[in-house]
């Protein structure tokens, strides 16, 4: 319970300010990412598509594991709004190194109300990295979206006048 209560006043916070990612995080999440997309590349050769989404959750996260890394599946994710606990509570398909969101599907084709679900869960949970994975494509590559929570710490705008052309 008390675990529960620390990830609640992670969420009161979270939604409040668009938080900035360290280069150092950020360069670890891509490498998180990057197994995660590995992982999911592996099952969906090993069973291709057309099964249903927990099918495909119950295979990554063996995958995932045997890689080394914490997973943790359907996990109840409340919503706080001022402080208060709303009667409202959404569930994260899956969390890995309790640093990446992964939402997955198993449809015929990606909506933007998907994408909207995944940055959500992300924000509701301080979330900084999710990935959007439909199964249910010949090509996993064509079913994989990468979302980010935040923006890059140090991150510069260049004027186009500042170069020579």
């Amino acid at each position: 319970m008390e675990h529960k209560d620390t990830k609640t006043q992670r969420v009161a916070l979270s939604v409040k300010t668009q938080s900035v990612i360290p280069q150092e995080e950020y360069d670890r999440l891509q490498q998180l990412s990057n197994a995660v997309i590995g992982a999911a590349i592996e099952v969906h050769r090993e069973l291709g598509p057309g099964l249903l989404e927990s099918v495909y959750e119950a295979c990554l996260r063996v995958e995932l594991e045997s890689k080394g890394l914490k997973v943790e599946t359907q996990i109840d994710l409340p919503l706080i709004y001022k402080g208060q606990a709303i009667d409202k509570e959404f569930r994260i398909d899956m969390l890995v190194e309790n640093a990446i969101i992964v939402e997955l599907k198993a449809v015929e084709i990606l909506k933007p109300l998907h994408e909207v679900q995944l940055l959500t869960y992300m924000k509701l949970a301080n979330v900084h990295l999710g990935l959007l994975i439909n199964f249910n494509v010949p090509i996993l590559k064509e079913g994989i979206k990468r979302k980010i929570n935040g923006r890059l710490e140090n991150t510069t705008v260049v004027n186009i006048k500042d170069f020579n052309l």
